[in-house]
């Protein structure tokens, strides 16, 4: 494993590198680490691929900055990222809030995006989200002792930063807007769409998701779409990260097609 940081925007990212081959850039979700979504699936990905797996603004070994968390601007950072490190066109993967990251540079840079994969919760509306998903504000106390709290403290540069990630991560959610239908339907990068049966998103938004990319066509009369779409049975949004085996024969197989 290499790792390191990368200044990018003011802010400077950590990543980890695995493997070799063609690059994935791999995305955490919202109060994630590398090692609290991936850990078992990052090394599947290694086997196979060049992973870059990613720490965004004040997740994990990546310190805060004074600057809101917002999707334009990680997905600028992300982006910003391949660029330092020469990647494009890569492979974008994300869980939960890295999938919107990784479809916010496929929107902006397309140059530098080769195939995305977003997996859980994913939206590209705030109105597919449960409404009860909106209300009210998470608190510091109620993540204690936690997963990711606890995966938080294992690497963070400053564990007290704590609190603050977690209000920042909740005025993500409540100022989320999403993407226009236009510009999902600008994505030219093929997109690999997963979620749970039972996820945050309600499955039907999801699946409008998937014909804004092309997707929703009776194929063999006219061709399969460049986008996929694949919902988990008996999958919530935490409960995917332990769907591995899926996950990495899923991705694999989008993403090195035959």
């Amino acid at each position: 494993m290499i790792s390191g940081y990368v200044p990018v925007n003011g802010v400077d990212l950590y990543y980890e590198e695995h493997g070799s081959g063609d690059p994935i850039v791999l995305l955490h979700g919202a109060l994630g680490t590398i090692e609290s979504c991936f850990a078992a699936l990052l090394p599947r990905l290694a086997a196979r691929r060049r992973v870059i797996a990613v720490e965004l603004q004040g997740h994990g070994h990546t310190a805060d900055i004074d600057r809101p968390l917002t999707y334009p601007q990680m997905s600028e950072d992300a982006a910003a990222l391949a660029e330092a490190m020469d990647l494009g066109p890569a492979d974008f993967v994300g869980y939960s809030m890295g999938g919107a990251v990784g479809m916010g540079v496929a929107i902006r840079h397309p140059h530098l995006v080769r195939r995305v994969v977003a997996a859980g919760g994913t939206a590209y509306s705030p109105e597919g989200l449960y409404p009860e998903l909106m209300e009210g504000e998470a608190e510091p106390e109620d993540l204690a002792g936690s997963p990711w709290e606890l995966a938080y403290a294992r690497v963070a540069p400053d564990p007290d930063a704590w609190p603050g990630l977690v209000k920042k991560i909740t005025e993500l959610d409540q100022g989320y807007t999403g993407f226009t239908p236009d510009e999902v339907r600008s994505i030219s990068a093929p997109v690999l769409l997963i979620i749970g049966d039972s996820d945050l998103v309600r499955p039907e938004h999801t699946v409008e998701m998937f014909r804004l990319l092309g997707g929703g066509v009776f194929g063999d009369m006219v061709g399969m779409p460049d986008s996929q779409l694949a919902v988990l049975p008996g999958t919530s949004h935490v409960g995917m990260l332990e769907r591995t085996d899926w996950l990495e024969s899923m991705i694999l197989g989008f993403l090195d097609p035959e």
